[in-house]
């Protein structure tokens, strides 16, 4: 009997579906206080089931806490991953940190997971938000590093004010697919964080500094992914008078943000699954039909070679 076309997109769909939506795995949240060995401290999600899971490496952005990420990274991690999120000191050591951090990883990360949960240190992903997106390209471009990353993502990644205004690490050069990686890379962008919320205030992240510029650097393969009607926080859960000064700032949009959460995390999963579990095909539909994800994702582009 013939299958028809209409049929086949509502299972694709059905099946994509299910990345963007919290994963089956139970999950612990872990404070890790910082020690001599420990430069900051980290927040761990991590599954409870006995297994092998990949790591994510996740930076936070510009004066903003591992919390505030938290709905975003149970997410990720219920799919089947374990994620470790440091609080970096405010200082501009970033690199030199998660150097110390990763061999700490290296030496006890298996020692503050729940029981007979083992971490795959061969199998690690490195991501960040805002200017912890330029964290993460630096850390990933830092051949001395003692951690293999085997992906980079950066969630709406930042480099500075402006061109002539980059901070650091430094990362950006403004010459075409210049980035010396030797791992794939997705980039996800927010439309509205190039726009500033009145005239006396900048936006999250300029034209010049943002995404746009890290995807061009990029060398492939390499993915950018626009949430276009969503801004430079809005992937947050922040509390508090922070919550209130992130609204005065930065540029919001109106859709609903669990949608953005969901949107970057179904991402995010997707080439984890694709680049650490050689599990392509998820990625492969939301670049071909762009439309099954929970907003509008506009561009999509992949560049494979």
């Amino acid at each position: 009997m013939a299958i028809g076309k209409a049929s086949i997109e509502r299972d694709i769909k059905m099946g994509l579906s299910s990345i963007f939506e919290v994963g089956n795995e139970t999950i612990d949240t872990i404070n890790v206080k910082s020690s001599s060995s420990l430069p900051c401290s980290l927040l761990v999600f991590s599954p409870t089931k006995k297994a092998s899971y990949p790591v994510l490496l996740f930076f936070h952005g510009f004066m903003l806490q591992p919390s505030w990420y938290k709905s975003l990274l149970q997410h990720i991690s219920s799919h089947r991953y374990i994620i470790v999120a440091p609080q970096f000191p405010l200082m501009n050591q970033e690199v030199k940190t998660v150097k110390k951090i990763a061999e700490w990883l290296i030496n006890n990360l298996k020692s503050v997971l729940p029981e007979k949960v083992q971490p795959d240190l061969e199998k690690v992903a490195i991501s960040g938000h805002s200017k912890g997106g330029n964290t993460s390209f630096a850390v990933a471009l830092d051949s001395s590093m003692p951690l293999k990353f085997s992906a980079l993502l950066g969630i709406d990644p930042v480099a500075g004010s402006s061109p002539s205004c980059l901070r650091p690490p430094y990362v950006l050069e403004y010459i075409p697919r210049i980035f010396n990686q030797s791992i794939p890379v997705a980039v996800i962008g927010a439309g509205l964080s190039n726009q500033s919320t009145c005239c006396l205030l900048p936006s999250g992240a300029p034209n010049g500094v943002n995404h746009a510029e890290f995807f061009n650097e990029s060398k492939p393969p390499c993915y950018y992914f626009l949430a276009k009607d969503y801004g430079h926080a809005d992937m947050l859960q922040a509390d508090g008078i922070m919550a209130i000064l992130i609204r005065i700032m930065l540029k919001s949009g109106k859709g609903s943000k669990k949608s953005m959460r969901r949107a970057v995390g179904g991402i995010v999963v997707a080439f984890l699954k694709a680049y650490l579990e050689g599990q392509i095909d998820d990625l492969n539909e939301i670049v071909k039909s762009p439309n099954l994800a929970p907003i509008i994702l506009d561009p999509v582009i992949s560049i494979k070679d």
